[in-house]
């Protein structure tokens, strides 16, 4: 398609590139025709959040790389050993020409969070991803697909300067640090949401040019300087990590986005900046001011408007194309 944000890309630079595929709308494109429309504008990865069966039969045999997420509501279910190879064989085995890259089980659970539902998961999480992992291994599937959880910024208590990222101490010892332990005894990734917008959103101290990868200022750090904010949150991540053992777990970005409605900077052209800049950075393959020279995987979020989701008027207004597969921006790549 002439308006695909991705036609510039060639194959190899796409596959750093997915884009997060929401379903919470009621004038969304089927799943068979959104497993299209990914194909039409060359995009090799997605991102489910259940494992919808028609999306899964739809991805079959064709060149797209996924992260299929377990719902949270599932998490408790699967720490139990039975029931988590029954979830592999009916929703991974079952599907042998989907290529699985990555298992999200949970998504931004989060010990502090004000959402009494989300914290209720907390204890499951990490049962639950032995468990899948341990399905996986026995299938003779872990070769090719990893297990993590989808973490997000909030655990942190502090990322600024990066360098001195460090997780809450209470997420620290009985969460965020047993997973990590987990994920390195493995050689599994991290999972992590980032989003420049919601610090931009929060906090008038956030600079927005510095959010949006343009004229920001160059914050510093020691014997670095960060040009932007996705850079600088992404090397907090794995600072944090670094202090519990994680050193060598590798953060795929799972999301990042900018909506273009409901906020004075959630707007339609800052939103084109910030997509167009973050995907020409990926591109540039030159890493972080602390990890230069690295591969950065990311996923877009989100693929269309979706109108169902509930909070902020905000998260209905984060997709790259509206609903009539229309390209929202036009970036003209």
């Amino acid at each position: 398609m002439s308006n695909s944000i991705f036609s510039h890309l060639n194959n190899t630079q796409a596959q750093q590139i997915g884009v997060c595929n929401g379903r919470l709308g009621k004038n969304l494109p089927s799943e068979e025709e959104t497993v299209n429309f990914y194909q039409r504008n060359g995009i090799t990865r997605m991102r489910i959040y259940d494992p919808n069966p028609v999306t899964l039969r739809a991805l079959q045999r064709t060149n797209i790389e996924l992260i299929l997420d377990v719902p949270n509501i599932e998490l408790e279910s699967l720490t139990n050993p039975s029931n988590a190879r029954t979830w592999v064989q009916n929703h991974i085995q079952n599907y042998p020409e989907v290529k699985f890259r990555y298992i999200a089980v949970g998504n931004e659970v989060d010990p502090n969070s004000d959402n009494t539902v989300n914290r209720q998961y907390v204890t499951f999480v990490l049962p639950a991803m032995q468990n899948v992992h341990r399905a996986i291994v026995d299938a003779g599937l872990d070769k090719q697909i990893k297990v993590s959880t989808a973490t997000y910024a909030g655990l942190l208590e502090n990322a600024y300067p990066p360098s001195e990222g460090v997780f809450y101490k209470n997420v620290t010892n009985t969460f965020i640090g047993p997973i990590i332990t987990f994920l390195a005894q493995n050689n599994l990734p991290m999972l992590a949401n980032i989003y420049p917008y919601f610090a931009c959103q929060r906090s008038a101290d956030v600079n927005l040019q510095y959010s949006l990868f343009t004229s920001g200022p160059l914050v510093p750090d020691k014997d670095l300087m960060y040009s932007n904010l996705f850079d600088a949150m992404y090397d907090a991540h794995y600072a944090a990590q670094a202090r519990l053992g994680g050193e060598n777990v590798e953060i795929v970005v799972s999301e990042s986005g900018w909506p273009s409605y409901g906020h004075r900077v959630a707007t339609p052209e800052n939103a084109r900046t910030y997509y167009r800049n973050l995907i020409a950075h990926v591109k540039q393959r030159n890493g972080t001011p602390a990890r230069p020279r690295r591969f950065i995987e990311v996923y877009l979020f989100a693929m269309f408007d979706e109108n169902l989701k509930t909070g902020d008027v905000v998260e209905r207004n984060f997709g790259l194309f509206y609903p009539d597969q229309r390209s929202k921006y036009q970036l003209g790549f």
